[in-house]
């Protein structure tokens, strides 16, 4: 929806406006004189509540940032060039392919592309993707971190190696332990395929592997070895929520390392939701906590796409998560576990890891911010205790696992994080990815939703259509072309070059306001393969 009105009056007082929108139209005088395009603006994942925006508010807000700055009232044009707009846009971008054995790729997964566009600073999205290589399958996941980038960084890190370890037979998991204890090299469990800008954490490795060895020590005390049978659904619930636990147990303790210490504090509170899908021949297990996507793009007979949702937000428009949320607490409190939408007024995804201030007890949240480093103890937020706090916890990590049978007809799986469904519908991105795979583009009549078009202007967007017919597409990346319509189309539903380049030009202070990271990740299934699935079972 439109931004507010008095979002803008501080733009006009200062001619701010011309500067972002660069509209050929300025001002002279401190009244409205000219209409920017629409642009929608970004719901934060909190309510502004005192406490909460010392913490999640930029150093200088929008207000300080347009009040503080006095600009000539010269009209100013800061149009990026096609070149600069692909720089910015390619900056993230990441490609793999399967490698093939003997001539042909031997699984049902082609390879995949990713981006990520940045709109906090700095950016607190996360991507993984990497090889099961004691098992079989590829995982992939969007991380979408709020109160910073803390746990979507660490979630990114090792959510992968737990499900790695929840789908190992006994055997390995023996001959792992062993290995340790002996100091012998280990066997290697996952294969990363990372973007240079995708890193580890070498200061918490240590740890990190300490937790999840203490894990593998009790899945080996549990499994006597008598069944060989691994359930992925279990596999994947029972990763995430160890994960969490463990998050929350290693701020408990804290370490003696400061830095550490504060680390680990940091990570678990603040929060991250997680869309992971796991692929394994024609079976596709997806495991999401929170409001990221996943989306299958499925090719009809005719040629068209149609968009098969294979996760569920997990948010105030689910019924079914708000009715869950209310059984889980007495009825007393059905008023106020969901207000404004949001988890006790201020956690938009009802799901998620960290976020302890929605799961610990107050006394546990008190006596670990006053025996911790001064930097927590001097935080408004962490002190701050959420309205109508009874009886916790209010937020879990538990994931919603769905499964699906991969079919010819699946031709590839968008994961992304809430930045993209926010801006585009699910069937728009199912069909620009899929023209963007095959290179073939299903007419569909031109709507022009109400507005009034002269001739001239839909001589334009069908002159626009017959260009993008017959041109080579200038991205190499499944991902990136995604992200360049969802910040650049018009009401048309094409790319404006004028509109991304304005989209792009704004300040770190202002981008928030209007749009939230955007993470992607295009996997590309192999038909051929799924349908020698499908045969041999015949």
């Amino acid at each position: 929806m439109p931004a507010p009105t008095q979002l803008f009056f501080p733009l006009i007082r200062n001619c701010e406006l011309s500067r972002i929108y660069g509209t050929a139209c300025y001002c002279h005088h401190k009244h409205l004189c000219c209409s920017p395009p629409y642009i929608p603006q970004s719901r934060p994942r909190y309510t502004p509540h005192p406490a909460y925006a010392t913490f999640y508010r930029p150093k200088e807000s929008w207000w300080q940032y347009t009040q503080g700055r006095r600009y000539a009232s010269t009209p100013q044009k800061f149009y990026l060039t096609p070149p600069q707009v692909n720089s910015i846009l390619k900056a993230n971008e990441y490609s793999f392919k399967v490698p093939e054995f003997d001539g042909k790729n031997v699984s049902s997964v082609l390879g995949f592309d990713s981006n990520q566009l940045p709109a906090n600073a700095p950016i607190e999205d996360r991507r993984s993707a990497a090889t099961c290589l004691q098992t079989r399958g590829m995982l992939l996941g969007v991380f979408d971190g709020h109160a910073g980038c803390a746990c979507s960084q660490a979630v990114s890190e090792r959510l992968f190696y737990y499900i790695a370890v929840s789908l190992l037979p006994h055997e390995t998991l023996l001959e792992i332990e062993n290995a340790v204890e002996s100091g012998r090299a280990l066997l290697p469990i996952l294969q990363w395929h990372k973007h240079p800008n995708d890193y580890f954490s070498k200061e918490a490795s240590k740890l990190y592997f300490n937790s999840l060895r203490t894990y593998w020590q009790e899945l080996i005390d549990l499994n006597t070895g008598e069944s060989t049978d691994i359930d992925v659904k279990e596999a994947l619930i029972n990763a995430f929520k160890r994960l969490d636990n463990d998050i929350s147990l290693e701020a408990q303790v804290g370490d003696p390392n400061s830095f550490l210490n504060y680390l680990v504090l940091r990570v678990a509170f603040s929060g991250a939701t997680a869309c992971v899908a796991h692929v394994d021949g024609v079976d596709l297990h997806v495991a999401n906590t929170g409001d990221s996507r996943a989306m299958l793009g499925v090719q009809e007979e005719d040629g068209s796409w149609s968009a098969v949702t294979l996760s569920n937000d997990h948010n105030a428009q689910n019924e079914r998560e708000v009715e869950r949320l209310k059984l889980e607490h007495p009825k007393n409190e059905a008023k106020s576990v969901v207000k404004q939408d949001r988890l006790l007024g201020l956690l938009m995804p009802f799901r998620a890891f960290g976020d302890v201030k929605f799961k610990w007890s107050i006394d546990l949240q008190k006596r670990v911010i006053e025996s911790g480093p001064d930097q927590l103890n001097d935080n408004e937020y962490t002190k701050f205790i959420p309205p109508n706090y009874y009886t916790p916890p209010y937020l879990t990590a538990e994931p919603e696992v769905t499964y699906h049978r991969l079919r010819p007809q699946d031709k590839f799986l968008v994961l992304a994080t809430d930045g993209l469904w926010e801006t585009m519908h699910r069937q728009d991105v199912v069909r620009i990815v899929g023209e963007y795979l095959t290179g073939m583009h299903h007419q569909q009549p031109i709507a022009v939703g109400g507005y009034k078009v002269t001739l001239g202007q839909m001589h334009g967007l069908l002159t626009e259509r017959r260009a993008k017919m017959s041109s080579v597409f200038e991205d190499q990346n499944a991902a990136t072309h995604l992200i360049r319509h969802a910040v650049g189309n018009n009401e048309f539903g094409a790319v404006d070059h004028e509109r991304l380049s304005k989209m792009l030009s704004l300040p770190e202070e202002l981008a928030r306001m209007y749009r939230d990271d955007i993470t992607i990740i295009v996997v590309q299934f192999n038909s051929h393969v799924v349908g020698a699935y499908q045969n041999q079972e015949q």
